[in-house]
């Protein structure tokens, strides 16, 4: 398989990306292919002193990169020979089996749909978040950005999109489904958590528990919780920000606090399209970067885009 890892993106590339992909390397064995893309003369300079094996890599040299706060369509139109332009024609030309960058995360979403399009049936992508429980399980989060304003069908196809995901990536069949809501019981919400409800709860692609406050995400709830963009990115950084707090007044010892380092997931996967998308923090580190290599890697292996392919086809059939 062929990765695609933007070495450019991130606050502290290409430093930390090189980084990165040597441990990557030394825990991978020999099945992936790592193309590295970015000013070549940068990226040859650290592999050599990072010492970095370069059997299973191959520099794709580019002239530009798009930086954080360029608007995303006018950067990727203005700037083909950008790192994440180049990543993406990889990718869509079938050179690349997945892309990963943790660099403009808006030009990362337009190229997801420029480049790549949703999956037939996908109304629209959506964006995840790993999510730590007390005990020791992982559950899941989307929206968590790309979706501002959703619709009661989307967030039933978010629920579809996260169900299989959970299934594939994190090992969890029959993934229980929660609507976060601001009480559990039936008709609470506003208008789109209470048209949205009847759409899970008649919907038998999924194992839907209903409505979930947000006290339970982090308990004993739901494997996959669902929620417009706007609502997901608020609980996303807060969570962000209690692990930051309890850091900095050194009480990140604890086991359940330390699962909050963003590090440990390296970065969020665009679910609904073609192939493998993820994006990762702008401060990523090496083992962020590690992560995100990893994530790609399994992504492929268990073919989850493949699996939600088939799903949405299923439902396009029987419309």
């Amino acid at each position: 398989m062929n990765l695609a890892l933007d070495m450019m993106g991130g606050d502290y590339a290409p430093l930390e990306a090189v980084k990165g992909l040597k441990l990557f390397l030394q825990n991978s064995g020999d099945k992936a292919t790592v193309f590295c893309i970015g000013d070549e003369q940068q990226i040859a300079s650290l592999i050599h002193d990072q010492a970095v094996p370069t059997e299973h890599v191959k520099i794709i040299h580019t002239t530009e990169v798009i930086g954080y706060h360029e608007h995303p369509t006018k950067a990727l139109k203005d700037k083909p020979d950008s790192s994440i332009s180049r990543g993406f024609q990889l990718l869509a030309s079938g050179k690349a089996d997945a892309f990963l960058s943790a660099g403009n995360t808006g030009a990362m979403l337009v190229g997801s749909m420029f480049f790549l399009k949703p999956l037939e049936g996908v109304l629209r992508p959506t964006i995840a978040t790993m999510i730590p429980k007390v005990g020791g399980s992982t559950s899941l989060l989307l929206d968590v950005g790309l979706n501002v304003d959703c619709k009661p069908q989307h967030l039933d196809q978010f629920a579809v999109l996260g169900s299989l995901y959970a299934k594939n990536i994190l090992g969890i069949n029959d993934a229980k489904v929660g609507l976060l809501n601001i009480g559990e019981e039936e008709g609470k919400g506003n208008a789109l958590a209470k048209e949205t409800y009847p759409l899970l709860k008649e919907n038998r692609q999924i194992n839907f528990m209903g409505n979930v406050e947000g006290r339970d995400i982090f308990n004993g709830g739901p494997d996959v919780t669902v929620c417009d963009g706007f609502t997901g990115n608020v609980v996303l950084k807060l969570g962000e920000s209690f692990y930051d707090i309890v850091k900095s007044r050194n009480l990140h010892n604890d086991e359940f606090m330390q699962r909050f380092a963003y590090e440990n997931y390296g970065g969020t996967p665009v679910l609904g399209v073609a192939k493998p998308v993820i994006i990762g923090h702008g401060i990523s580190n090496d083992v962020a970067f590690c992560n995100m290599l990893t994530l790609a890697e399994k992504m492929i292996d268990t073919d989850v885009c493949g699996a939600i392919r088939s799903a949405f086809h299923g439902i396009v059939a029987n419309e």
